[in-house]
């Protein structure tokens, strides 16, 4: 299936251990408002603690350096364009990780994988929760608050402080107005945002309508599924919990403490100690 893929590639980084040949590789995809370099620290320290393995950290559709695609803008398309870009540099991943938005992106390419016939063995989703959240907690959540707080922001700047000042005015977090001054680049007319707000306010909205359990309900899948739920978190029901308690053991629920959302700052010593004690294949 090739539709709704984006006109041109997507842009990414690849990561390997200096001076590593690897001989399998591993997909790792951001989360909304993000950008493949947010999971390179991470991914970095992966690559060293797995040299047989390489690891590609794209920018999805309408983030970063990457172009926006065609609508419809879904879970679904991004898994598309993954997998054309996957097509480009001429790999077929074994494994992918995914956080937050990414790890429904994730759940989509590996269900499209095995449909093209190249399964992965291994799915890690980092604090996803797979089901369709409670519309409340999907109106109020933070993510959805700076979407709606920046269609009220000028469209260019000329200070990254000028940014923070008004998130900051608003009620936002300071780390969270600092983080966001990375989606702004440089041009000849000040700085101007390195995403599409149309595109990421549509895949916000098909990521909250998308349930995954479609995919790993089914008995015919092939892909280990890991699933990592931040101590810290408050993305998780008790439905959703629930419902792990009587999945397959192809599909695993693990509690990293100390964490908040953002498992892979928060604590990446433990998050990198569970992915190196449980694998990236499919035999654990």
């Amino acid at each position: 299936m090739t539709t709704n893929r984006s006109s041109a590639p997507l842009r990414s980084l690849q990561l390997t251990a200096p001076g590593a040949q690897p001989t399998r590789w591993a997909l790792v995809l951001h989360g909304i408002l993000g950008s493949g370099t947010n999971l390179r620290t991470f991914a970095r320290r992966l690559a060293l603690a797995l040299p047989d393995w390489g690891f590609v950290l794209p920018d999805l559709r309408g983030h970063g350096d990457s172009p926006s695609g065609e609508p419809p803008h879904t879970v679904a398309a991004c898994a598309q364009d993954t997998l054309a870009l996957t097509e480009a540099l001429g790999i077929t991943p074994r494994a992918i990780l995914g956080h937050s938005f990414g790890g429904k992106v994730a759940l989509a390419f590996a269900q499209l994988a095995e449909a093209e016939g190249a399964p992965l063995d291994r799915v890690w989703v980092l604090d996803a929760p797979p089901g369709r959240p409670d519309q409340s907690l999907a109106v109020s959540s933070e993510v959805a608050q700076v979407v709606f707080a920046l269609r009220g922001l000028p469209a260019r700047f000329e200070r990254r402080e000028e940014l923070v000042t008004l998130l900051t005015a608003q009620g936002f977090s300071a780390s969270l107005a600092q983080w966001m001054t990375t989606n702004l680049r440089s041009t000849g007319a000040g700085l101007t945002w390195r995403f599409d707000l149309d595109v990421i306010e549509a895949l916000l909205h098909d990521y909250a309508a998308t349930d995954a359990w479609t995919y790993l309900d089914d008995p015919r899948r092939h892909a280990r599924v890991d699933v990592v739920r931040a101590e810290r978190s408050e993305r998780w029901s008790e439905a959703e919990l629930a419902r792990f308690a009587a999945a397959p053991s192809s599909l695993r629920l693990h509690l990293l403490p100390d964490a908040g959302h953002w498992v892979h700052v928060d604590n990446p010593d433990g998050l990198l100690a569970m992915i190196q004690r449980e694998g990236l294949d499919g035999s654990r």
